[in-house]
């Protein structure tokens, strides 16, 4: 195997590693076992995670690449990502009802609306531009980490950077659709995690 398969095979692990739903489960499971502090309040987030940000969100893009709305595993037409998009909106109303029903943290909370709203973003701006969904996927959850632990955060950016790397490579997007993705996802999620967390802890 050459150097630009080898390249292109990273690339691809990187980009079907980290989709947004993989980055959303691992996050909050980390919620659960650091800010969380009852057993209830941890297997609740994590089940709802799983169920509607995780599995329902996958099973959807299967079954939408089984029935052709879907091209590609990339969804390169950008018009194809609106319905999915407005489905995930529902799945995340669904969980953060369960999660403010279960009284979990209210940093917990203040990011699973980010998940709702920055959706929201994504349908706009993507009627005009594709943006990097794949970057706000994980730009928001490095906010989060970084509202969360600081500076001890930082080497997170590592992974951005391979992300990054990784949809530019196989053409997915160009860099200021990255750049975009990334800066919104980040500065859109601290952004609301503060000005909620700030409201409920006033």
């Amino acid at each position: 195997m050459d150097k630009s398969n080898n390249k292109r095979l990273a690339a691809r692990i990187i980009s079907t590693l980290f989709v947004p739903p993989s980055f959303t489960l691992l996050l909050f499971i980390l919620f659960a076992f650091t800010i969380e502090n009852t057993i209830e309040k941890r297997i609740a987030l994590i089940s709802v995670t799983a169920v509607f940000a995780f599995i329902l969100p996958i099973l959807l893009f299967i079954y939408l690449r089984k029935q052709g709305k879907i091209v590609d595993i990339d969804a390169t037409v950008k018009e194809e990502r609106t319905f999915p998009f407005l489905i995930a909106i529902i799945f995340y109303v669904a969980g953060i009802y369960l999660l403010v029903k279960a009284q979990v943290n209210i940093i917990t909370i203040a990011f699973w609306f980010c998940y709702i709203s920055n959706t929201v973003f994504v349908i706009i701006i993507n009627k005009y531009w594709k943006i990097s969904a794949h970057m706000m996927g994980a730009a928001g959850p490095f906010a989060a980490i970084c509202f969360v632990f600081g500076i001890n955060a930082l080497p997170f950016i590592i992974i951005l950077l391979m992300i990054g790397w990784a949809r530019i490579y196989l053409k997915c997007h160009n860099v200021y659709q990255i750049l975009a993705g990334g800066t919104l996802g980040f500065s859109s999620t601290i952004i609301q995690m503060l000005i909620i967390t700030k409201m409920f802890n006033a």
